[in-house]
This record gives C-alpha cells, sequence and structure tokens, in this order.
C-alpha cells in the first residue's frame, strides 16, 4: 500500500515548500523507493493555463498535455519522474466537478456541502495516484496554513489519516524562523504560532522544517520541540543554499529522510540511501569556475520564474560543460534600442523562448536577425521558433511584410499561420497543441546530430505554426526545416546550415531537461556558445560526437 507525506508550510509564502518537498522526494528515492508527487493549489483558476506569466511564473507542461503549476517542473527534475495533469489539482477543478456530480444528480438529491463533498473530491485527487508501483505519494499543499483558500484542502488530509491510517501518512510542516538583527537573535514564535494554527484544523505535525538563512541551534531545537510537541530529531535546520540542488544533502545531513522513514514504518537499514550520484552533480556545480554570458530575450523578463525550466535547463547544461550560466535578462521591447549599442555582441549566446501576445515581437524579429547575421549561437524555443521564421521570411526570402497571423491578422504573408482545420474554431483554447508529440529528424541536419537520433519526442504548448505554404521559399532562401511532425504537415525544427549554431524548436525541451542529464539542445547551445567566449572555430557535429539522447 502506497504511504503518503503531506507538506504544508506556514508564515510566509515562497519559503520552499516546493523544493523541500523534491528534495525529500530525491532523498526517498535513492533510497530505493518508488515516489511520485502532486501540488494541491488553492487558487479558484481550473490551472494555470490562462494566467499571466509575469505574475504567477511558467506554466510547467506535462507528457500528457496538462498544464500545471511551476512547481512540478521541480518535482520532475529532482524525482526524475515524468508527471501526469493528476498531478496538479486546483480549487477551480474541484467545484467544477462537484457542481458537474451535483447537476447529474451523483449526489441524489442530498445538500452539497464542503464537507464531505468538498474534502472527498480532494481526497480522491490523491489517492488515484497510489497504486502498486508507487511507494510514497507526496502532495504539496499550496498556500500557507491559516489562508481562507486552503481549509478545505487541510481538512481533506486530516481525513485521509483516518482514511489509510495513522502508520501511512506523515506531516511535514515548513516553517519560518526569522533573525532580527536589531536583538541578534532567532525568532521561533512565528513558527509557534504556525504549529498552534495548523493543530487547530485537528493536524499535528511530524516533522518540522525550519526555513533560515542562518543554522539553528540545538537549543532553539529544542525549543520548538518542546513547544510544538515534535522530537528533537524532527526539528530540520533547512538554511540556505548556494544551489538548490544542494538541499536534498542539506536536508538529509540534518536527517530529513531518516525521520520520515521512521513515521511511517519504513526501515532504515532494509532501504539504504546511495547519495553518490547526486554528491558527484553537487561537487561539479560546485567547481566550476569559467562563466558563459547567455542572452535571454524575452516578453516576461521582469519574473524570471517565467521561464524557471529554461534557466534550469541552461543551468544543467553549464553543469555538464562545468561552467557557470550567468543570464543576462533582456527585454524583447528594448532590443531594437540596443543592437546599436552593440549590447548582443557582447554575449555568448542567446535563448528565444516561448510567450504570446503581440508585445516584444520586433525586438525578438531583431534579436533573431542579429544573431545569424552575427554567427552568435541561439536557440529558439516555441515561438523562438517562429521569430526565427519571420526573420528568414523578410531578410532572406524577400517576403516583405512577413509575419505571424496571431500578431498581425492582414499580413501580406503568413509565414505562421493557424493551421486550416483550426481558421474557424471559435474557442481557440481548443486549437492548442498541448503534451508530447513525435518528431521525424532530417539525416545529416544539425538537429539529427544533436539528439543522435531520428525521431524523438517533445512537449509543445502553442496554437500556431510554420505555414506550409511558404515552407519551399523558406528553404529556398537557405533555412533548414530539420524536423517535422511523421506526416510531414507540421514544422518541428529549423536551422541555419552554416551557422554555428542557429536553431529553433516548435517544443519546449526544457521541461525534459534533468541535472545529472542535460537537454542535448541546450547542452550544444552552451557547446557553441563556449567556442564563441573561446574565440574557436566552430565545429561541424557528427552523430559519433555525442552521447545520444536518453
Amino acid at each position: 500500500m502506497s504511504k503518503f507525506i503531506f507538506v504544508t508550510g506556514g508564515v510566509s509564502s515562497s519559503l520552499g515548500k516546493g523544493l523541500t518537498a523534491s528534495s525529500l522526494g530525491r532523498l526517498l528515492k535513492c533510497r530505493g523507493l518508488r515516489v511520485t508527487m502532486c501540488k494541491l493549489d488553492p487558487y479558484i483558476n481550473v490551472d494555470p493555463g490562462t494566467m499571466n506569466p509575469g505574475e504567477h511564473g511558467e506554466v510547467f507542461v506535462t507528457e500528457d498535455g496538462g498544464e500545471t503549476d511551476l512547481d512540478l517542473g521541480h518535482y520532475e527534475r529532482f524525482i526524475d519522474e515524468s508527471l501526469s495533469r493528476n498531478s496538479n489539482t486546483t480549487t477551480g477543478t474541484i467545484y467544477s466537478s462537484v457542481i458537474s456530480k451535483e447537476r447529474r444528480g451523483d449526489y441524489l438529491g442530498k445538500t452539497v456541502q464542503v464537507i464531505p463533498h468538498v474534502t472527498d473530491e480532494i481526497k480522491q485527487r490523491v489517492l488515484r495516484l497510489a497504486n502498486d508501483d508507487v511507494d510514497i505519494v507526496i502532495v504539496e499543499i499550496g498556500g500557507t496554513v491559516g489562508d481562507i483558500e486552503i481549509v478545505p484542502f487541510v481538512e481533506a488530509i486530516r481525513q485521509l489519516r483516518r482514511d489509510v491510517g495513522r502508520q501511512n501518512v506523515c506531516y511535514v510542516h515548513l516553517t519560518l524562523v526569522p533573525y532580527l538583527a536589531p536583538s541578534g537573535e532567532q525568532k521561533t514564535k512565528p513558527t509557534q504560532h504556525s504549529v498552534t494554527e495548523l493543530r487547530s484544523r485537528g493536524i499535528q505535525p511530524d516533522v518540522i522544517v525550519c526555513r533560515s538563512d542562518k543554522d539553528i541551534s540545538d537549543a532553539l531545537k529544542r525549543k520548538i520541540s518542546l513547544l510544538c510537541d515534535v522530537p528533537i530529531e524532527a526539528v530540520i535546520s533547512a538554511v540556505d543554499a548556494a544551489s538548490i540542488y544542494e538541499i536534498p544533502l542539506v536536508l538529509h545531513e540534518e536527517g530529513l529522510d531518516a525521520v520520515v522513514c521512521r513515521t511511517l514504518g519504513i526501515e532504515s537499514d532494509d532501504h539504504p540511501i546511495a547519495l553518490e550520484r547526486w554528491e558527484q552533480l553537487v561537487r561539479r556545480i560546485e567547481s566550476s569556475t569559467r562563466t558563459v554570458h547567455i542572452g535571454v530575450v524575452g516578453k516576461y523578463v521582469n519574473l524570471p520564474d517565467a521561464y524557471l525550466s529554461v534557466v534550469e535547463a541552461l543551468r544543467h547544461a553549464g553543469f555538464h560543460h562545468g561552467v557557470r550560466v550567468e543570464l543576462d535578462w533582456i527585454d524583447a521591447e528594448l532590443v531594437p534600442d540596443l543592437i546599436p549599442r552593440e549590447r548582443l555582441r557582447e554575449l555568448d549566446g542567446i535563448v528565444i523562448p516561448g510567450g504570446f501576445g503581440e508585445r516584444g515581437i520586433e525586438g525578438m524579429v531583431a534579436a533573431a536577425a542579429y544573431t545569424r547575421e552575427h554567427q552568435i549561437p541561439c536557440l529558439g524555443l516555441c515561438l523562438g521558433l517562429q521569430v526565427m521564421v519571420v526573420d528568414v521570411a523578410r531578410h532572406l526570402a524577400a517576403l516583405e511584410g512577413a509575419n505571424s497571423r496571431e500578431f498581425d491578422s492582414r499580413t501580406p504573408h503568413p509565414v505562421i499561420d493557424l493551421m486550416p482545420d483550426q481558421e474557424n474554431v471559435v474557442d481557440k483554447g481548443g486549437t492548442m497543441r498541448l503534451g508530447a508529440y513525435p518528431a521525424m529528424l532530417a539525416p545529416g541536419s544539425q538537429v539529427f546530430a544533436i539528439y543522435g537520433a531520428g525521431a524523438v519526442t517533445e512537449r509543445h504548448r502553442h496554437r500556431y505554426e510554420v505555414n506550409s505554404r511558404y515552407r519551399a521559399r523558406l528553404e529556398a532562401a537557405g533555412l533548414r526545416c530539420s524536423g517535422t511532425s511523421p506526416d510531414d504537415r507540421l514544422v518541428e525544427f529549423i536551422e541555419l546550415p552554416g551557422h554555428p549554431f542557429w536553431v529553433g524548436t516548435q517544443a519546449h525541451p526544457e521541461f525534459k531537461s534533468r541535472p545529472d542529464r542535460p537537454h542535448p539542445l541546450f547542452r550544444e547551445l552552451l557547446a557553441a556558445a563556449l567556442e564563441r567566449a573561446d574565440g574557436r572555430e566552430p565545429r561541424l557535429l557528427d552523430i559519433g560526437d555525442l552521447d545520444p539522447v536518453a
């Protein structure tokens, strides 16, 4: 039977519940346990797909096309498991399901209430993740204890302890232990109040993880242990780490995984931990001294979390090459003003990530053109591929006024457009390509060499496509459509022969990158960027030079 770990937070948001839960998942996997994870989000949106990235951060996409919270990206990167849309549940989906059931008469005329109907729906979403292939289900509850939106979720996980048995549930509570400079002390009162609030809802935490910028002393641990009624070994100090990938080692040193295993009745001797591979990764991160400069030309650069997976994929590639990636965030709207000042020329490489809407598009096209003309390595992702196509259409194929119909409905040359079978669809949400789609790579192409394979699968999140009516014209101008859908209708990859690295993909490969297994496209972008930084002649890629894609 699967066991459950519920991670709640108190005092303040953004303490790192997602990273703590992910790190615990990695530690348990290192003990040979089979782990899956999910996020319960209290917002009323059905999913984050329509939320502003500049406010909420990126939308992470699962293999089956679920638009989910960005914490699922952390989960996948740490536990190295592909999750599904079932791993993200929101208040919106819960109430939508409950109301649909009420309208169908599923409740047989009973008064529909938060308890038991809403809480039962929440429990069903958690329990469906438990099966014979999973030992541990880690569930993060969004928000903080005390928020009005979180109450049904807290009540549901309280009931679950009774439903599945006390020995099958562990409650982990994350709190803040602030340091007050005037008094020179760390204060435990916020933790005490947070635990009191949680206990008022019927939950006694088994473990308290204390976030702080300084180590929690043994004296403070004893105080928290006494006042919050947890064993002293279950008070875990989680100090700030230089890299998020050090967090599992920090928490293991504090004994988090051991105390969780004891709480769940899992014998540590039966599941010894093997951390050597993760320790090797962290040593590699710490030993990186050289820096490579990568520009991110985007629409939402004021909130880096809007491109979280892109950032992590670049870092993973840096780990592989033994370098630190220094990011230069460039607002796409400002690019036309920055080009005359040679701002882009200073960079070793550029990424043009995805996005929606007209704002900043001309700046992205200008950035694509500049990297093409000045031999700067460039990787275009989703929208990035589309602006690269627009650049080629305008400046190499002599298609004056070429654009995407998304941004200019009257363009004389819609080189990016909706598919013909989508043009009359009123609900544009129904035209999105979401989740994993296959692509066939052209033999002898750069992407074929990068992947080391002729067929790949990547995750998508977009609506517009390269217009197949312009494909011959674009290729005659020098663009190579190096990857297509299996039926050859859709362009999935483009590249520019003779350029060190000018590659675009309609997909979001950043979602599949892992810290110890960087995505090939990001790995080779950094390889080209390092060659530029060294002033070396760019090498021609050959399949035999590269590790095959995992």
